[in-house]
């Protein structure tokens, strides 16, 4: 089955792209979800104007993320935890309570988009890559300090 993405779909293609998928997957899955069109001479068109107008708009989004990409490597956010002698945390510290920290910043980031690979679970300061665009990463410099009694 061939159709015309109307979404970028993960690990198939990007938006506008003609791909090849089985019956099922289209039929059950793209299809319902709206991620897809089956592709038709009247949608040949319609793939041309989406890819042009999202190729402008991603000009336009990555021009944006590359400028709070310079910004965010400026920032370091400083969160307290309780923690042991050791400088062991009670607990860790995830993309959530990072995503919280930038908040109270300014800076409207979801949690999705920080990548921690595990949990920080000791005191001190960690580098913390933010993807903002599939070709912009930031680097978000994260503070782990005790807690005062």
């Amino acid at each position: 089955m061939q159709l015309i993405l109307r979404e970028d779909v993960p690990k198939l293609g990007r938006r506008g792209d003609v791909v090849q998928v089985s019956d099922g997957y289209g039929r059950n899955y793209l299809l319902p979800q709206k991620l897809a069109a089956l592709l038709t001479a009247g949608n040949q068109k319609m793939v041309e104007q989406m890819k042009a107008a999202s190729l402008r708009r991603e000009a336009k989004e990555q021009g944006e993320s590359e400028q709070l990409a310079q910004m965010l490597a400026k920032v370091t956010v400083t969160i307290a935890r309780k923690s042991g002698e050791t400088g062991t945390l009670f607990g860790s510290v995830t993309s959530l309570d990072v995503a919280e920290a930038l908040e109270k910043l300014g800076y409207q980031i979801d949690r999705r988009k920080i990548h921690l690979d595990d949990p920080i679970k000791q005191l001190g300061e960690y580098p913390v890559p933010v993807r903002l665009h599939r070709d912009v990463t930031a680097s978000v410099t994260v503070q782990v300090v005790a807690e005062p009694a």
